[in-house]
């Protein structure tokens, strides 16, 4: 094992390469976890609902995770390991399932694409470092926020509270930032979407967001400290203002019909990994 770290440590190509491979398999698990973890937090509200109601709720079988194999939801074939290979099974099955060929959803391959193009640039901008896992860990968390966000409006606490607390952590040690500007950073990025959605709420009687994003935003400043909440939030907003305006005009989405934030707030997390330093020095001495 020493050698093989060695050997990375010595070709930073070849260490590109190694973090390139492992997101793209760690992009097909995100897969499992943006499909499944939404539908496991459902079984969980209904157990407690039907608890608190004093009714009995029939015990489900066994999901999670881990099991059962994944399959195709047309018509139950499960999948085999060799058509789990991230991208290459996509392609040699020409995006429908070998059993019934009925289409696979190109997201899939997307989201396996954008992990390992992402692992990479991680491993090209940090090197062979423990920022470099950090910054991993932190962008593996924000792809899958990102996909379970637009499928169901969602930032689940089983990821968002995680990462904000790994955040505070790793900073423990001045890893991104240091540990006052963490803890400002994450009371701050909480702080700040609670108050515009409140405010937002007292005007136009509606809900402009959810409170995932206010722990996702807090995460972020927990990451980066409160210096970068200025540039996420803007960067977010106007992310989500062209996409939204554009929705509206291209395929004429209602102003009324919801759009989740939690992506573009993603997006400015990712932008701050990246560009932290030079994005701050637009508004700070």
């Amino acid at each position: 094992m020493s050698d093989l770290l060695q050997l990375l440590h010595d070709h930073p190509p070849l260490f590109i390469a190694a973090f390139t491979l492992f997101g793209l398999m760690v992009g097909s698990f995100l897969n499992v976890v943006i499909h499944r973890l939404p539908k496991m937090m459902e079984a969980e509200w209904a157990t407690h609902h039907a608890e608190a109601r004093g009714e009995e709720f029939p015990p489900a079988g066994q999901y999670n995770l881990i099991v059962p194999r994944s399959a195709c939801p047309t018509c139950g074939h499960q999948i085999t390991a060799l058509e789990n290979i991230p991208l290459l099974s996509y392609l040699a099955l020409r995006g429908k399932c070998s059993a019934c060929h009925a289409g696979i959803s190109p997201r899939y391959p997307l989201v396996e694409a954008l992990t390992g193009v992402l692992s990479g640039l991680v491993a090209w901008h940090f090197g062979f470092s423990g920022m470099a896992l950090a910054a991993l860990l932190f962008t593996f968390s924000l792809i899958a926020l990102t996909f379970i966000d637009f499928d169901t409006f969602l930032l689940p606490d089983d990821i968002t509270l995680p990462l904000l607390w790994a955040g505070l952590l790793f900073n423990l040690g001045g890893g991104f930032t240091n540990l006052q500007s963490a803890v400002i950073g994450a009371m701050a990025g909480y702080l700040t979407l609670w108050s515009i959605y409140w405010l937002f709420k007292l005007v136009t009687g509606r809900e402009g967001m959810g409170f995932g994003d206010f722990k996702l935003l807090a995460a972020i400043g927990a990451w980066f400290g409160w210096q970068l909440l200025p540039a996420v939030i803007l960067l977010s907003s106007l992310t989500g203002s062209v996409i939204g305006i554009g929705l509206m005009i291209v395929a004429r989405h209602g102003r009324n019909v919801p759009i989740p934030f939690g992506p573009y707030l993603a997006l400015g997390g990712i932008l701050a990994l990246f560009c932290g330093p030079q994005l701050a020095r637009f508004y700070l001495p």
